[in-house]
């Protein structure tokens, strides 16, 4: 596996479900073009662990999703945390904006932007409402390994490093 870790304005390749992306990393401040395709978060709980969610309890990722009407990234993100983790963001720094351009297959020319945060959460009780059954905590250092996110590995490796100094 690759140490590859993506620079603003970088691009990648991700071969995924028969199509190819050309997947790129963009500052804060430098919003690409393309359909908003919601937010996501490095949810670090009180305890210093991150927050990990699953629809099976077998793959692993990171609290987030679409957005709902016109929703600002940052309420995508509190919704979507609350949702799917039934946690409560308290405090959010955007990390940056993933930019997904299909390159071939299905959705050929299909370019989607997602916000990537790192967020301080308060964790409530479990009580899982939506397609999200399993939540848990993970070691920042672990999370990365435990979660489904190889085929975009250096676009995480630069999240986890600008949000946590690991990666």
């Amino acid at each position: 596996m690759s140490d590859q870790i993506v620079e603003f304005g970088e691009a990648f390749s991700v071969a995924a479900h028969g199509q190819t992306w050309s997947v790129s990393w963009h500052a804060p401040d430098d919003l690409p073009d393309g359909k908003p395709h919601g937010s996501e978060g490095l949810c670090l709980a009180p305890c210093g662990r991150l927050v990990i969610i699953s629809h099976n309890g077998q793959d692993w990722g990171f609290p987030g999703g679409r957005p709902e009407g016109e929703e600002t990234w940052r309420e995508t993100l509190d919704r979507e945390v609350m949702e799917e983790a039934c946690a409560v963001v308290a405090d959010a720094r955007l990390l940056g904006f993933a930019r997904s351009a299909c390159v071939s297959g299905e959705e050929a020319g299909l370019v989607l932007v997602r916000s990537l945060w790192r967020a301080e959460v308060s964790l409530l009780e479990w009580a899982p409402r939506f397609e999200i059954l399993f939540r848990r905590l993970a070691e920042p250092d672990d999370a990365i390994r435990q979660t489904y996110v190889a085929e975009r590995l250096p676009l995480y490796r630069r999240v986890f490093r600008d949000a946590l100094g690991v990666g």
